[in-house]
């Protein structure tokens, strides 16, 4: 039966990736960046080597279900002594926001040290240059705003978390995408089904209503963790005022490939796009193994976003 509290409803077709659609020789795809250009979905797919390692690859498609991926792959740890040591080992997790002309990517750069959130851009997705390594260690799962806010580019991001104490979702700005500080914390993890930390998924949508950002809440059970979703809303001209955020998960592992794989009872989306007609197509890693689709109304996650006011 419908649940009206679970908006996100998966293709028929899932998992719309596995290993066997990559051209070459690779362990798992999953947590994808997407958007759409030049009238075609765009993934940017992590995709994790035999070696254990993790770099990005290209998709694209005409129907935003059935992607043809590259030949080879797009971008790999980089050698530039700048980024090579904190890429040593992997590229991690991308995100994709579009600022006028430009197609920004943030990743998770991953080397001895720690996690690291980077930057880099795209105008056409052939030639990708880096611009930074915009935090110090340990930082991930960040998210660009799609416009600058009275002058400075805006980022979501989540320090910490990596040694199994809270970690919540933070707000940080920046005059030029490189230098980044008046930092704050946008929500922390509460008791129930996101105690352990939170991180954002996929890049905030603009609404009348405010930024609707879908994010990641971790549950620790007694058979390890559990990834599911929730969804935040926050003010248009001041984005790091919380103007509500869902009470529950509204989407969480309940399929095959979501509860089996390298990760088990993980859905992890990256990216999204959403269509004119109102529909945000959700693209997630399943188990860190596979790549889902699942589809919600704009309208309705913004309701469900808006129902317990900080």
């Amino acid at each position: 039966m419908p649940k009206p509290y679970i908006p996100f409803r998966r293709h028929p077709g899932n998992p719309i990736l596995t290993a066997s659609h990559i051209p070459y020789q690779c362990n798992t795809v999953f947590n994808a960046a997407a958007c759409r250009f030049q009238d075609r979905y765009v993934l940017v797919l992590r995709v994790e080597g035999l070696d254990g390692l993790s770099h990005l690859t290209l998709a694209f498609s005409e129907d935003g279900y059935h992607f043809q991926v590259e030949p080879e792959p797009w971008i790999l740890p980089s050698q530039d002594p700048g980024f090579a040591p904190f890429e040593q080992y992997g590229i991690e997790d991308p995100r994709i926001t579009q600022i006028g002309q430009d197609y920004y990517i943030t990743y998770t750069a991953y080397g001895p040290h720690g996690p690291r959130v980077a930057i880099g851009r795209t105008r056409d997705f052939r030639r990708f240059e880096r611009l930074c390594l915009a935090t110090e260690v340990d930082n991930k799962d960040a998210v660009l705003f799609p416009e600058k806010i009275h002058g400075n580019y805006v980022m979501i991001d989540r320090p910490g978390g990596m040694d199994e104490r809270p970690a919540s979702i933070w707000i940080t700005y920046s005059p030029d995408l490189v230098y980044w500080g008046r930092a704050r914390v946008l929500l922390s993890p509460q008791a129930g089904w996101g105690q352990s930390k939170l991180g954002a998924c996929t890049p905030p949508v603009p609404t009348p209503q405010g930024w609707l950002v879908i994010y990641h809440g971790v549950r620790i059970t007694a058979s390890g963790r559990l990834y599911r979703l929730g969804a935040m809303m926050l003010d248009r001209d001041d984005p790091s005022r919380v103007l509500g955020f869902t009470p529950h998960f509204i989407f969480g592992p309940e399929e095959v490939y979501e509860r089996t794989g390298d990760v088990p009872n993980v859905v992890f989306p990256c990216g999204h796009v959403l269509d004119p007609d109102g529909t945000l197509k959700l693209y997630y890693g399943a188990a860190d193994t596979c790549i889902g689709v699942a589809e919600a109304r704009l309208d309705d996650l913004v309701s469900l976003a808006l129902q317990s006011v900080p």
